[in-house]
């Protein structure tokens, strides 16, 4: 009896630490699943411009041993335009000059533009390289103006809380000098709207999903091109990525779920009183390094 109550003290120790060993372990487990479940809160991620490769397809989606690509595809020679050194300086210099003149135009007119030209330039943007040749890109031109006042509606609503809420002081004041706001009257006046979707994934003939790789950087080149082509053919748009106006866009627009809003561009001409913010470009010796 004296040994069991001098012993006393001891059990209860021992049972006071294997209590707390076994509380911090279920503690420790818990958080770490609420942090593993709980995504970091970042209110200016937008889910649809995300990177292609955060949308994994499950296993038994994807036929391992054929993607609809012919393997038996021909080769054909390859026959290039070549042109003198005095030529190629002309060109790349004269090229430049007329990108150099491409600015960002909030203030468009509703003037019309032949629809010829819209053709050609997504043409253009659809000779884009892409990965695996999987041309994972659509090109939504929207000219009905029902239609472009619902994406403005739907653009504005989602701005607001943009510029109120999701994007911070920092962002909305680097933006004041530019003096752009939720206000995007240029959707409505504008002739053409073009959005851009990616394909994160397309379709097999046998119906698996059929795997596009590197998609949002195939798109965004052929979003590249897209301006180089606008402004070749004398038109100006301003890049716009609403957050989370993608999911709206893509019902009211009637696209598959596997396509995600990368880019919206509002084409056409600027207006006579268009003016834009007096900006300089690096000079070359900022963005160019030579080894």
């Amino acid at each position: 009896m004296a040994l069991f109550s001098s012993l006393t003290p001891v059990f209860i120790a021992i049972t006071c630490v294997l209590i707390g060993v076994i509380l911090k372990k279920t503690n420790g487990e818990k958080e770490k699943h609420e942090t593993k479940s709980k995504p970091l809160s970042r209110p200016w991620v937008d889910e649809d411009l995300k990177d292609g490769t955060d949308h994994h397809l499950e296993e038994e989606d994807v036929d391992e041993e054929w993607q609809g690509l012919d393997e038996n595809i021909a080769h054909v020679p390859f026959f290039a335009e070549r042109y003198s050194e005095g030529e190629m300086i002309k060109r790349s210099q004269m090229f430049y000059e007329l990108l150099n003149k491409r600015r960002s135009v909030r203030f468009l007119s509703d003037e019309p533009v032949p629809r010829e030209v819209i053709d050609n330039v997504i043409r253009t943007a659809g000779t884009s390289p892409s990965g695996a040749h999987t041309e994972p890109w659509t090109f939504v031109v929207v000219q009905d103006p029902y239609l472009k006042h619902k994406v403005r509606e739907i653009v504005e609503e989602e701005e607001e809380i943009n510029y109120k809420k999701r994007m911070g002081d920092r962002w909305v004041n680097d933006l004041k000098r530019l003096r752009t706001n939720w206000i995007k009257e240029y959707l409505d006046t504008a002739p053409y709207l073009i959005l851009i979707f990616k394909q994160v994934y397309g379709w097999l003939p046998n119906g698996k999903k059929k795997t596009h790789y590197y998609n949002e950087i195939s798109v965004s080149i052929a979003c590249g091109i897209l301006l180089a082509a606008l402004q070749n053919a004398g038109l100006y748009t301003v890049t716009s990525t609403p957050l989370n106006c993608g999911p709206q866009l893509r019902v009211l627009l009637q696209r598959p779920a596997n396509e995600k809003l990368l880019l919206l561009l509002p084409v056409g001409y600027p207006k006579k009183e268009a003016t834009v913010p007096a900006l300089t470009r690096k000079p070359l010796k900022d963005i160019m390094v030579v080894m």
